[in-house]
């Protein structure tokens, strides 16, 4: 069996962990905490970020777009239960991938590392620090720009890349799930955004999410509703 190195909070890690259970691929998760930057972690992933698949065939795969591509590449249809990360033709694929990147990257860099690095990987790091106050009022405000778009997209197709879902729902639900457990997202505001997010809380593969806890936060009372 394969081993997920992930932190429970790292939204990285969990697209894997979603993709990984869509997929129908078993992986036993061993938390890593990237901030204490362990010379045997080093040696498997020098860049020192998360998530790493460490599997028997092919070594370790480090990284959601690596690992996310090697779901697509190796995973048989029959194992897929249905699910593709990457579906459609070459277009729709493209689609995809211009979305994870957005998730990934953008919705990360403006909203993800504002609030959760800010909130908890700064506390728990080498030089432990208080919040940065203005870069989490600038997260808040970026996140509602975010959520506005993830309503257009679900309101214009039936999943945010297309017809399908895809790798595109698990990072974006990845992302908002770590600041749901955080009490960061005004679902009350953003309807199309969370009933989105509330067919993806309802699958099998996020239940595993739902029962993460963290040391010295207390998950939102709506993050393991399914009726929130």
């Amino acid at each position: 069996m394969a081993n997920l190195l992930h932190h429970p909070l790292c939204a990285f890690s969990r697209s894997i962990r979603l993709a990984l259970a869509e997929c129908g691929v078993e992986a036993e998760l061993v938390e890593e905490r990237p901030w204490e930057w362990r010379p045997e972690f080093l040696a498997i992933n020098p860049a020192g970020t998360l998530p790493v698949l460490v599997t028997d065939d092919y070594g370790s795969l480090a990284g959601t777009y690596a690992i996310s591509e090697y779901l697509e590449d190796t995973v048989d249809e029959r194992e897929k239960r249905g699910f593709q990360p990457f579906p459609g033709d070459a277009a729709a694929r493209a689609e995809v991938r211009r979305l994870v990147d957005w998730f990934h990257r953008k919705f990360h860099d403006e909203v993800t590392d504002y609030l959760v690095v800010e909130k908890v990987f700064r506390r728990f790091g080498p030089q432990s620090t208080s919040p940065n106050m203005e870069a989490m009022r600038a997260g808040h405000d970026n996140l509602r720009y975010h959520l506005t778009y993830i309503g257009h997209l679900t309101e214009t197709r039936s999943w945010l890349a297309g017809d399908a879902m895809s790798f595109a729902d698990l990072a974006a639900a990845a992302h908002l799930s770590a600041l749901d457990y955080l009490a960061e997202v005004p679902w009350e505001e953003f309807e199309p955004a969370k009933n989105w997010y509330a067919l993806l809380k309802s699958r099998p593969s996020f239940r595993p999410l739902l029962q993460d806890r963290v040391a010295g936060f207390t998950p939102s009372g709506t993050y393991a509703d399914l009726d929130f």
